[in-house]
């Protein structure tokens, strides 16, 4: 859609805007099929339009969800106006900095900063299952061992085979392994809760000290562990083993303040849905970058890889895995594409 046709409607809804000023520009943002765009009518005036896929079923939840967050108090842009017939949505401008942006800050402020993204996901974690039900017709499919078994495979394919250029055969004794089947029915063994799904750095805005969410159309039931692994062991940031510690052990005391009971299960289900986390987001950086020609995505393989290693290394029955992880074990992207 043009975007003269989009300053167009965003007059029709908003009236009262300053629009002898509007400017629209659009925002950079992930892999996903969404544009976004800033309008500005002045300094004090602004909001974002996103432009969605009206095809995509998740898409068209994103407003129902965002709603239901709000409603449970926890931090989203407020939605302004939804047209989903254009596929069109208005919501809060909430900044442009992200939790990401502070990255290079010391540890006393990005700890805070962590803490208040904790602290909302915990709230939705702590959401009563009779409160999440009512949510289910809008959500994409829970997590089950079908899930976690096609995230296994996505790594498998888009990084270890589409990337890394490794056969198809080499790889079938890895993706045969039962361990990696136990781990997936491990995993659906155990309550759900409702989860972000994509809880990391780049989905958290920083407004007035305080996080808000972001990108939560992926929302569904799973292992509140699942989004805490996707945070401390996000491949965009390099979060040192101490600054994780102390994550989990805040995230553990609001739970237990939520009157969240942490089980003795805790630690391994961290530990599997990390692997499970980053298999995932290597699956994703090898699709994005090679199939859909984001190639920014390909520089975050190394980090994902060598922290997946590092994990696989300390899991039961995946030895093998460990093994070429650790052949593959590179810190230049442009090596790793020569393996």
């Amino acid at each position: 859609m043009r975007t003269d046709l989009l300053v167009r409607r965003t007059r029709k809804h908003f009236p009262r805007l300053d629009v002898d000023e509007i400017k629209i520009s659009p925002i950079q943002k992930g892999g996903s099929d969404r544009k976004f765009y800033r309008i500005r009518c002045s300094a004090e005036q602004a909001l974002i339009l996103v432009k969605y896929n009206v095809e995509r079923q998740e898409n068209r939840h994103y407003v129902t969800i965002a709603n239901f967050l709000s409603e449970h108090r926890i931090r989203v842009p407020e939605i302004y106006f939804h047209d989903p017939t254009e596929g069109l949505i208005w919501l809060e401008d909430l900044g442009e900095r992200d939790l990401y942006g502070y990255r290079r800050e010391s540890w006393l402020v990005r700890r805070a900063f962590y803490e208040s993204a904790l602290d909302q996901v915990a709230i939705l974690h702590a959401l009563p299952e009779s409160v999440c039900v009512k949510m289910n017709q809008h959500l994409p499919a829970e997590f089950n061992s079908e899930l976690y078994l096609w995230e296994q495979n996505y790594f498998f394919e888009n990084c270890l085979a589409r990337y890394f250029k490794i056969d198809k055969a080499k790889l079938a004794p890895l993706t045969a392994l039962p361990a990696l089947q136990k781990i997936a029915e491990h995993l659906a063994s155990f309550p759900r809760v409702l989860v972000h799904r994509d809880f990391q750095s780049q989905n958290i805005i920083i407004r007035n000290s305080q996080a808000y969410l972001i990108d939560f159309q992926g929302m569904r039931p799973g292992l509140a562990e699942y989004d805490l692994s996707s945070l401390l062991y996000d491949p965009y940031v390099d979060l040192p083993q101490t600054e994780r510690t102390e994550l989990v052990r805040y995230y553990r005391e609001r739970q237990l303040e939520n009157g969240i009971a942490i089980d003795g299960d805790f630690e391994l289900k961290l530990r599997l849905c990390a692997m499970q986390r980053l298999m995932q987001a290597l699956g994703a950086y090898g699709f994005l970058g090679l199939v859909r020609g984001h190639e920014h995505f390909l520089k975050h393989i190394p980090a994902a890889l060598n922290s997946l290693q590092l994990i696989v290394e300390a899991i039961d029955g995946l030895g093998e895995l460990a093994k070429m992880l650790r052949d593959l074990g590179v810190t230049d992207p442009k090596k790793a594409r020569r393996c």
